[in-house]
Order: C-alpha cells, then sequence, then structure tokens
C-alpha cells in the first residue's frame, strides 16, 4: 500500500514514520513507536504545515505551526490544535503518550481546552 507521491515517486506509509529535526527547537525526533505517525516534536510540540488532511502530505506551505491547544476526540482522545504561522491552517494531532519518546505532559497540560 502506498500514499501520496512526492515528485512523481510513490512513498509508503512506513518511509514516513522517520526520525525528523524539530524546525522550532531543532532537537532530534525520534521515529514513533508506537505504531502511529509522529508529527510534532514531543519536546516543544510545534509541528509542519506538510498536511492538509491528516496524513495525506499533500500541502506546499511548509511553515512551522504552534501548538494552540487542546482537543478530546472520540475513539481518539486528546489531540494537540496546532495553526500554521503563515496561513493559519489549523489541524489536531494526537498525542504521543508512549515509545521512545512522549509528548511532554506538562507542555501538554499548560495548553488551554478548545
Amino acid at each position: 500500500m502506498t500514499s501520496t507521491t512526492d515528485g512523481g515517486r510513490a512513498r509508503g506509509r512506513r518511509a514516513e514514520n522517520t526520525d525528523f529535526v524539530c524546525g522550532h527547537c531543532a532537537t532530534l525526533v525520534p521515529a514513533n513507536t508506537d505504531g502511529h505517525y509522529r508529527n510534532h516534536c514531543p519536546w516543544c510540540l510545534w509541528s509542519l504545515h506538510v498536511d492538509e488532511l491528516p496524513g495525506d502530505r499533500a500541502s506546499e506551505c511548509r511553515a512551522l505551526m504552534e501548538p494552540i491547544g487542546l482537543v478530546e476526540k472520540s475513539g481518539k482522545g486528546w489531540q494537540v490544535v496546532h495553526r500554521c504561522t503563515q496561513c493559519g491552517h489549523r489541524q489536531p494531532n494526537r498525542l504521543v503518550r508512549d515509545g521512545a519518546a512522549p509528548d511532554d505532559l506538562d507542555l501538554v497540560l499548560e495548553l488551554p481546552w478548545l
């Protein structure tokens, strides 16, 4: 099974779950190990605007996304809401609670409920 294409090349979902350097705090973020894909830094909670719809990697914006609040979604639990610093797009993202680098719960709990 493949996901969207990047420059004409199909990418498997596994290729998207890789280490990355956070664009906000410059910390190396390890790939998630709990079966989900990490899309934000566990230490500062910032993200990049890479999706228009969750997982599609279709955004051309690529600006930093600030964590602005929390929501709770049925079946998905708590999610951090990110807002793009360039275009204002908002996207909820599932918290990472297990694995090598779970999200900093102190930072999560400082976010307001939306």
